[in-house]
């Protein structure tokens, strides 16, 4: 028997919307690798190669190629972003939703209490009669 975490509805709806839309799952593949220090250490040999081995002069294709990730990679990271904001006002309005009628069951409860505590006050008053 595994122990599978459990996820709130809104977290479950939330990863499959992202699984269903194909350009989302591309976006997360690449946010996460880019993410990852598997990337750095692969751009750090690539480069050191092009550098030392490929080209006799790389700085300027290298400028280039760098800029241009650069500008892709931080699209990727404003997307994140954006996804993590979205997600979090998802997960916000359930939480109010959730809240709000967690307030009225415990308001509800409230009432009945103070109800059955007066039928009592008024029972117990009336059997010293």
């Amino acid at each position: 028997m595994t122990d599978q975490p459990s996820h709130s509805p809104v977290v479950l709806r939330h990863m499959e919307k992202r699984a269903a839309d194909v350009q989302l799952r591309i976006a997360d593949a690449i946010t996460s690798f880019a993410g990852s220090m598997k990337f750095v250490y692969i751009h750090a040999v690539l480069f050191t190669v092009w550098m030392l081995l490929i080209e006799s002069n790389p700085w300027p294709t290298l400028t280039l190629v760098v800029s241009l990730e650069a500008i892709f990679l931080s699209t990727f990271v404003m997307i994140g972003q954006n996804r993590q904001a979205a997600f979090q006002q998802s997960k916000a309005d359930h939480d109010f939703v959730e809240q709000e009628q967690e307030l009225k069951t415990n308001t509800d409860i409230t009432r009945a209490v103070h109800e059955l505590a007066k039928q009592i006050h008024a029972s117990v008053v009336a059997g010293r009669e």
